[in-house]
């Protein structure tokens, strides 16, 4: 056979380029509109920055590299002696490096009103890019309200959770002008239930840090193991209590924090998840003994935030990728998004989407005004403990669920790892995570039920729907049958199913408010009043193509 006859046999066409060097904050029409409601007047420069940055070949290249090296434990150097330093790839560096000069991490909480939200959209553009590296720095956002209960520590240690100069080396964080914060709660008996942990804290004097220990015992689960410092639990005297635990001691020494190994997971590849053993650590006292549980809960409720900002993110990109690839691929005679039941899929993917992105930007918005002190306070206090639950367990639960659809959207490709190449394939290894991190969906239910107790959310709830209740009469059924359910009381059984209907009632306020009529009334119709279980079963009448249109990435011709 000829060399000519092979190559013809092999030509490639009507395969879709891939998505790169677009501008993520002006390809995402939904976020900018929500951007200018809830944050009116707020300059977008650096949002315009990071979307083009993030939405780079050069980014994706990081990304892509960074997931395919993983990282790799020394516990012992050549010579036997214990290290416990994890290696990263270079382009893991350079994409934490590219969150943390974005502000990503601490930042916000040296900044103004209106600066978590504007953090909150660019962690949902970053995530388009690489969601791993950023666990760390989600710790290190969410570590000020706890690190706060130790005055000391925050002098000192404050600072650096706001700097932007990223500092890979293995040297004490005092000589570095920015740090990560890890966090270590979990342990082998105990999942969720923290109470049931066994490390102990051991009394060993008092020094410029405050009140000083020696932790022993271990951390199922601890990410991020090369950051600065951790905040984890230990059974003290008083009861279970939180600590503040550095790599380095204060004179410079290596703190005896044993990295065992690390996890092997199914996805997040490009971040280190450890377990990890303390054998007389150092650490330092937070707030009161027995006050654990509360103490770092002040830093998880913001990683949940977090988990929601980051599925709405993978979301985005998902539906970006399933909209590139099907506006380019042709099947009988036309491309696919043309297709009249592609078109329903691809629409309603892009309305979960929107849904999710308002969801998450609001209860980021209610951290922003209860932490700066502006608007309705006291509305957005009772918000912030209810959407907190709600968005987590909500837009996480229905993360796995979307990738699989717009996985599907591609087909065989979209299934294909291929060296890293796969986005779509590491978007839905990835999705799982948020929903686990952080407390489960169990959890975020259970949490519900505690916020029920602790405000008096129905009319907050009654506020927060306003006037759209009469724009759609599925609302109305639906926005009646939760406050029903808030009045009435709820069996810890049907935890989700409140939680769940909650979620939606919201999704659709702020899409009256935010959204065009067009994404409102879809969105009624589809999962208010339909109650669809499956993507791509939007009513005929929904305007399909101005979904699509909205929600397009780039323009094809």
């Amino acid at each position: 056979m000829s060399t000519a006859k092979v190559t013809a046999t092999h030509e490639v066409f009507n395969q879709a380029e891939p998505l790169a060097d677009v501008n993520l904050w002006r390809a995402n029409r939904p976020l900018q509109d929500a951007m200018r409601t809830l944050a009116p007047g707020l300059e977008t420069a650096r949002l315009d920055a990071l979307g083009a940055e993030m939405g780079s070949a050069a980014m994706q290249r990081h990304a892509r590299l960074a997931n395919q090296h993983a990282p790799v434990l020394h516990a012992h150097d050549l010579v036997g002696r214990r290290v416990d330093r994890v290696e990263f790839h270079p382009s893991y560096h350079a994409l934490l490096g590219a969150a943390l000069r974005h502000g990503l991490h601490g930042a916000p909480w040296a900044a103004g009103p209106l600066a978590h939200v504007e953090r909150a959209a660019g962690f949902m553009l970053f995530t388009e890019a690489e969601p791993s590296v950023l666990c760390p720095v989600s710790m290190t956002y969410a570590v000020t309200p706890a690190l706060r209960a130790n005055a000391a520590l925050q002098a000192q240690w404050g600072p650096r959770v706001a700097g932007r100069d990223y500092d890979e080396r293995f040297v004490p964080g005092t000589a570095k002008r920015a740090v990560t914060m890890g966090m270590g709660m979990t342990e082998k008996q105990g999942g969720s239930d923290v109470r049931a942990n066994t490390t102990r804290a051991v009394p060993d004097g008092e020094d410029a840090w405050g009140r000083r220990y020696r932790i022993t015992g271990h951390k199922w689960f601890m990410s991020a193991p090369m950051c600065d410092a951790f905040l984890v639990l230990a059974q003290a005297t008083g009861g279970l209590s939180c600590f503040f635990l550095p790599r380095h001691r204060p004179d410079g020494s290596v703190n005896t924090i044993h990295v065992q190994r690390l996890k092997h997971k199914l996805g997040n590849h490009a971040n280190a998840s450890s377990e990890v053993e303390f054998t007389d650590a150092a650490g330092w006292l937070v707030g009161d003994e027995g006050r654990g549980v509360p103490q770092i809960l002040a830093m998880g409720a913001l990683t949940r935030l977090d988990c929601a900002l980051g599925t709405a993110g993978l979301m985005r990109q998902a539906l970006s990728v399933a909209l590139h690839h099907t506006a380019q691929r042709h099947a009988f005679g036309k491309p696919l998004v043309a297709q009249p039941l592609m078109k329903n899929v691809l629409a309603d993917l892009a309305l979960e989407s929107e849904a999710a992105t308002l969801l998450a930007l609001r209860l980021a918005f209610s951290v922003d005004a209860t932490e700066n002190g502006h608007g309705d306070v006291a509305h957005e206090a009772v918000m912030r403990r209810l959407l907190t639950p709600v968005a987590k367990f909500w837009v996480c639960k229905r993360g796995s669920h979307f990738a699989q659809e717009a996985m599907e959207c591609l087909g065989g490709n979209g299934y294909v790892e291929a060296g890293g190449e796969g986005v779509m394939a590491r978007i839905y290894r990835e999705m799982p995570l948020n929903s686990i991190w952080e407390g489960a969906g169990n959890i975020m239910a259970l949490d519900l039920l505690r916020a029920l107790r602790g405000a008096d959310v129905a009319p907050a709830i009654e506020q927060e729907l306003g006037d759209a209740r009469a724009r759609h009469p599925a609302l109305e059924r639906a926005a009646a049958r939760v406050l029903a359910a808030i009045d009435g009381g709820v069996h810890e059984a049907q935890a989700r199913i409140l939680v769940r209907d909650t979620a939606l009632v919201l999704q659709a306020a702020l899409l009256a408010r935010i959204s065009p009529p067009q994404v409102f009334d879809a969105f009624c119709a589809a999962r208010l009043a339909a109650g669809s279980d499956a993507f791509g079963m939007l009513d005929t009448v929904a305007d399909l193509d101005a979904l699509i249109d909205r929600a397009m990435p780039v323009e094809h011709a």
